[in-house]
Order: structure tokens, then C-alpha cells, then sequence
């Protein structure tokens, strides 16, 4: 083996044993989700038997994937008519203002911006912050297709809601923890509200809808 064909084929190794390990990292996040490492804000006050509907529209739904909806309630005069322009990171803004929150966007790149919210009121935990990521796509369709892959990548307990040619992506939670602040800042009457499972990425009817 001449000089150097050694170090050329342990570096061929190591990227290979890389790429195995990285495939088996992205099969176990298959079946539990990413972590995240993120805090939530508390939301445990939000009583989701107020929001939620069976299917058929009766109280006391399962807060299962596809055995509930979003009660009427929830939206109560907010518009949920679907915007027939292109939309760009300040829609958002807007909604949230129009909410009474204090969030701004901070830009990561071109098409990419961070919404943060403050995880705890603890002044010596004010460096812990939820961080949403917005993206903003060309159409309707890239927007589709960039929340519904992100889910499925990041795996089961990630969500996001999209609206028009925006695509909201929130850090992993249990999927009443999800609906509880979905809830409680409105977000599920912004966009629509999808879930990642086991297998596929879940849509919650009754709240803002688009297809």
C-alpha cells in the first residue's frame, strides 16, 4: 500500500461507518421524533375540552390522532378565509399582534426566519426560549411539501401549521402540550394544524383548513 492509501481508505471508513450511523439515527427518530431540547411555555391552564369535538361533533373526544376536531369555539371571529395572495413573514407578525403577542421575526437566511418565545417567566432562565421556524416558499404546494417532509423527518411529536405559502415547524411536543399552545396563541387558526405520527404527518379539521 503506497504512502497515503492507508489514510484514504481509514478516511472512506469512517465516512461510511458515519453514513450507517446517521441512517440509524434517522430510523430510530422514525419511530420517537428528534429531541428538540427545547422547553414549552406553560400552557397547562388551557382546558382542551373546551376546543375539541369527536369527528361527529359531539363533546368529550379521544385527544388521539384522527378521533377529534377543533370545536367552532376555538376560532370565534377570527378570519379563516384563505388568503389569495402570496404571503410573506410579516402575515404572521400581524397575527400575532392582532393576538396581543409580542413576537418578532429574526431572519436565519433567505427564506427561513425564527419566532422565539420565552419558555419560562424565571428571570434566571430568560436565555431558555421556543424557537419557531417560518418558512417562506414560492407557492401553496412548496409549502405543503416543505412542512409535511420536515415532519417526517424530524419524526413523530414535531408539528406546524401552514397557511398559503408559509410553513410554520414547532420543536417536539405530546400532542396535547401541541394543542394546548396551538390553542392558546391561535396558531391552529393561522394555518393548519399537522401533526407528525408514527408514519405519516395528521391534519386536525375545524380550525383553519386548506388544501
Amino acid at each position: 500500500m503506497k504512502y497515503g492509501e492507508e489514510e484514504m481508505v481509514s478516511s472512506r471508513w469512517v465516512k461510511g461507518k458515519a453514513v450507517v450511523l446517521l441512517g440509524a439515527a434517522l430510523a430510530s427518530a422514525s419511530c420517537v421524533g428528534l429531541p428538540s431540547g427545547i422547553d414549552y411555555p406553560d400552557v397547562s391552564n388551557v382546558d382542551l375540552d373546551d376546543h375539541l369535538l369527536t369527528p361527529e361533533g359531539d363533546d368529550d373526544p379521544s385527544v388521539s390522532l384522527s378521533a377529534f376536531k377543533f370545536s367552532a369555539r376555538t376560532c370565534d371571529k377570527i378570519d379563516l378565509r384563505i388568503p389569495s395572495t402570496d404571503l410573506d413573514q410579516e402575515d404572521l407578525t400581524r397575527f400575532f399582534a392582532a393576538q396581543g403577542i409580542t413576537a418578532k421575526p429574526r431572519k436565519a437566511r433567505g427564506d427561513l426566519w425564527w419566532y422565539e418565545f420565552k419558555a419560562s417567566d424565571d428571570p434566571e432562565e430568560s436565555d431558555k426560549v421556543l424557537r419557531l421556524r417560518l418558512a417562506v416558499l414560492k407557492d401553496r404546494y412548496a409549502a405543503s411539501k416543505d412542512l409535511h417532509d420536515s415532519l417526517l423527518q424530524h419524526g413523530p411529536g414535531w408539528w406546524g401549521v401552514r397557511r398559503g405559502n408559509l410553513a410554520l415547524l414547532l420543536p417536539k411536543a405530546s400532542l396535547k402540550e401541541a394543542l394546548r399552545f396551538a390553542v392558546k396563541y391561535k396558531l391552529a387558526c393561522w394555518g393548519m394544524f399537522t401533526y407528525a405520527g408514527a408514519d405519516d404527518a395528521y391534519v386536525v379539521a375545524g380550525a383553519y383548513t386548506e388544501f
